[in-house]
């Protein structure tokens, strides 16, 4: 029994050792065992004409996933760049395409620099992030508008007016193939949804088809300020109501072998980094058909959408489809009350089915206490509470071991040369004094699914930027800039070591030492808000740890 717990340490040691040599090759940009090496920025060029790709019209066959012809139309240089400022956003079209190409979040500070805001979307020589629309021919049709046509600004506001509760910006296209496109952006106060409706005039002598295709354009680089010590997904995300969440890696996308569902008639598409979102919505109204694309664009550039068949448009008659854009941080509540499965843009992994209810108790906290920081330490009493009982058996097995540890460190030394005799000896004196060399290990396996779960709630919070707790901790998203958290949690962790019992194994012994050492390194660069929930448990398990063995004699052995 002894070599199974001890077996037990040895994988949970050599795969924290693995995952910290992962996290060393992903900071010096070799290439990860879970994700793809960290990619290269695009060059300034490939940015001003990735913008130009667009997907094929859909084939006989309905699928969107063709060829995908490039248009080869750089950005045009002249064309307006028309700046929208409300409450919430300060937002920039192109004239050409009438193209989202940068959306500001006015009330995200930048982690890096307070005097900033977070910026989502963006087109610069750093940065490639865009929405883009337009139409698409039927098969064998003359082209029609689409994100590279140059468009002309209707004359209006562009700034959301005290007292006004929404604000419309419109663009229209010249006649293409006998048709027009007029673009309506409709932003409203305390929104981070912009309502985007594409009317289609047809000015021609003859009957089309167009398709609204909808899409968003990004580079594969991770968003600025990325940690190198803990891993959060970047890439575009599709959601129908059959095949639910399906994120799509850009590596996938690179390599041609993307999975996902291919056609539906709900769903959405979605471009998903830590903390924020962009996504692409269809009207209020469902069932709608809808045909879903991914693509490589250029080098270093992906795209994801959706193509919507808009049925035929009579000469001289028009057809409008609306569509809402979503920008904007991943708050929870606020998501899932968008569309169907929006809130899952907000990753947990493998977690989410324990991570959603905590949240939800996490926020119940939050109104209660009104501190994120102070809310995380109380759900960390709720859990420690909930599990008190099977902590007790867990530490109580652990105080055991410890009181018997000396007779069993005597019994190693008489008995090195007979391992057999050894290991009846031990367990005569295990069944003696009823211990269980692994009572100590499975409740605490049983909880770390949780614990686990609690974890990516705190790293997937939005509300966690520039939320303070006390004294210096000012960001919980933010490493603690004097690291007095880190330190804390690394003399808790030793201690926890102390309370243990000593291994008879003089090897493992010092790993029982090193291993809190070598895990206390990560947390020096984990957001305070983490360490925090760590160094809570910890408290709280030395605390019931300590009464338990005292209980039992044990303190000092």
């Amino acid at each position: 029994m002894t070599d199974i717990r001890r077996t037990l340490l040895w994988v949970v040691f050599s795969m924290s050792l693995f995952l910290i040599w992962d996290a060393w090759n992903k900071h010096n940009g070799h290439a990860s065992f879970f994700s793809p090496a960290p990619s290269k920025p695009a060059a300034t060029a490939g940015h001003a004409s990735s913008s130009a790709s667009l997907p094929s019209p859909a084939a006989a066959s309905g699928s969107a996933t063709g060829a995908v012809p490039a248009v080869t139309s750089a950005v045009t240089a002249a064309s307006q760049k028309v700046t929208v400022t409300t409450d919430l956003v300060k937002a920039t079209l192109d004239t050409q395409g009438g193209t989202l190409i940068r959306v500001e979040l006015l009330t995200q500070v930048d982690p890096f620099d307070a005097k900033k805001h977070v910026v989502v979307l963006d087109q610069s020589p750093e940065r490639l992030y865009l929405a883009q629309t337009g139409l698409i021919p039927a098969a064998g049709g003359a082209a029609l508008p689409n994100h590279v046509t140059a468009m002309a600004l209707v004359p209006g506001e562009t700034a959301l007016k005290e007292g006004a509760d929404e604000l419309k910006v419109k663009f229209e296209s010249a006649e293409v193939g006998g048709v027009k496109l007029v673009k309506t952006y409709t932003f409203k106060r305390g929104d981070y949804v912009v309502g985007v409706q594409h009317e289609v005039l047809n000015a021609s002598n003859a009957a089309v088809d167009p398709q609204l295709y909808l899409q968003l354009v990004r580079d594969g680089n991770p968003p600025p300020g990325e940690s190198k010590f803990y891993f959060t997904f970047t890439g575009p995300a599709i959601y129908t109501n059959a095949s639910k969440f399906q994120k799509v890696p850009f590596k996938d996308i690179e390599k041609g072998n993307a999975s996902y569902e291919k056609s539906a008639d709900n769903g959405w598409v979605a471009m998903v980094q830590h903390y924020y979102a962009s996504a692409w919505l269809l009207g209020t109204a469902d069932h709608q058909a809808r045909e879903f694309f991914t693509k490589k664009v250029n080098a270093n550039e992906y795209s994801v959408g959706m193509i919507v068949p808009l049925g035929t448009v009579a000469p001289g008659a028009s057809k409008a489809q609306e569509a809402r854009l979503f920008v904007g941080p991943q708050e929870e509540d606020k998501l899932s009350a968008l569309a169907p499965g929006l809130e899952l843009v907000k990753d947990y992994g493998w977690f989410t089915i324990l991570s959603k209810p905590l949240f939800w108790l996490l926020t119940q906290l939050h109104k209660l206490l009104g501190n994120w920081g102070w809310a995380i330490v109380a759900l960390v009493v709720v859990l420690k509470a909930a599990f008190y009982w099977l902590n007790a058996y867990a530490y109580r097995s652990m105080a055991k071991m410890k009181a018997v540890n000396p007779r069993v460190m005597e019994l190693r030394e008489r008995l090195k040369d007979k391992p057999q005799q050894l290991q009846q000896e031990m367990m005569k004196i295990y069944k003696e004094e009823g211990v269980n060399p692994i009572g100590g290990c499975l409740p605490i396996m049983v909880q770390m699914p949780f614990f686990i779960a609690l974890y990516w709630v705190l790293l997937s919070t939005v509300e966690m930027r520039g939320a303070p707790w006390l004294g210096w901790i000012t960001d919980l998203s933010a490493k603690d800039p004097f690291f007095i958290l880190p330190l804390l949690m690394t003399a808790s962790s030793l201690l926890q070591t102390w309370l243990n019992p000593t291994p008879p194994d003089p090897m493992q012994a010092r790993m029982m030492w090193i291993m809190p050492l070598v895990f206390s390194v990560m947390f020096f660069f984990f957001p305070a808000g983490l360490v925090l929930y760590w160094l809570t448990n910890n408290i709280l398990s030395i605390a019931q740890q300590y009464v338990i063995n005292k209980r039992l004699g044990v303190i000092g052995k």
